[in-house]
């Protein structure tokens, strides 16, 4: 789901995060109220008058806050939290009814990142939405850590393999000088870890016709690569011989990524 940039502004000495923030509120009066007053502070506001509202906004929009009755006909908004955060990566704030400790208490446990009690000022509305927004993960955080989890990468002994940045780098950082001809042979064992691979099988993942000459052309690759990560590559512990029948690329169960 795209989640919206958070735009900073500066007045005077204090910044204000250009955050959207959805309202679920049953009471017209208290939920146009609070709206008014977060769009005032600089913020993006939609309102949603129930849970089947809020519901229907988050399937083509996105959120950065959410401020959720708790006690609403319908779907209450303890159900409606669990929803969201099933979701989207969201700061959840909880209004609930003075007295109702055990509303506080079970939305807590559900995650929610606080809560204000009715009836409030709506001061305490915003300072509690600026520290919420100080806590909960930046878009620009999610995103870099959405890239770091989504590349594929492989390690094995004191080298990391990224696939798809085609670079070796070894145990202090540096980088393993691979020519493209070495890494496209890598890149079939890391991907094919632990499986015997025909020299037939690897010309054809990196695109060589079956020829003698193809078969040859593997073995040099092979002989090269090992001089790059095996500390003795007459005795290799990666990359091995299996007589008559090809190679395997041994890595142990959860190296690879």
């Amino acid at each position: 789901m795209f989640i919206p940039n958070l735009l900073s502004t500066e007045s005077g000495s204090e910044s204000i995060v250009r955050a959207r923030i959805v309202i679920v509120e049953d009471e017209p009066d208290l939920r146009d109220a609070v709206a008014e007053y977060l769009e005032a502070a600089g913020y993006e506001v939609v309102t949603a008058e129930s849970a089947a509202a809020a519901r229907s906004l988050v399937e083509t929009q996105s959120f950065h806050l959410a401020i959720l009755d708790i006690a609403m006909p319908g779907e209450d908004g303890l159900s409606l939290g669990r929803w969201l955060r099933s979701k989207l990566p969201i700061g959840i704030i909880y209004a609930t009814a003075a007295g109702t400790a055990l509303d506080r208490i079970v939305g807590l446990e559900l995650g929610a990142d606080d809560y204000i009690v009715k009836p409030y000022e709506l001061r305490e509305v915003l300072a509690r939405v600026r520290s919420v927004l100080r806590r909960v993960p930046q878009p620009q955080e999610l995103q870099d850590k959405k890239a770091r989890t989504d590349r594929r990468s492989v390690a094995f002994g004191p080298f990391q393999a990224d696939l798809d940045g085609r670079l070796v780098t070894g145990a202090n950082g540096a980088v393993v000088e691979m020519a493209k001809s070495e890494f496209d042979v890598l890149e079939v064992f890391l991907t094919r870890a632990n499986r015997l691979l025909t020299r037939a099988a690897i010309s054809e993942a990196i695109g060589f016709t079956e020829d003698p000459e193809s078969s040859r052309a593997v073995d040099i690759r092979i002989m090269r690569l090992r001089k790059k990560i095996e500390t003795d590559p007459a005795n290799p512990k990666f990359l091995r011989t299996v007589r008559g029948e090809g190679y395997i690329f041994s890595l142990p169960t959860g190296d690879g990524n």
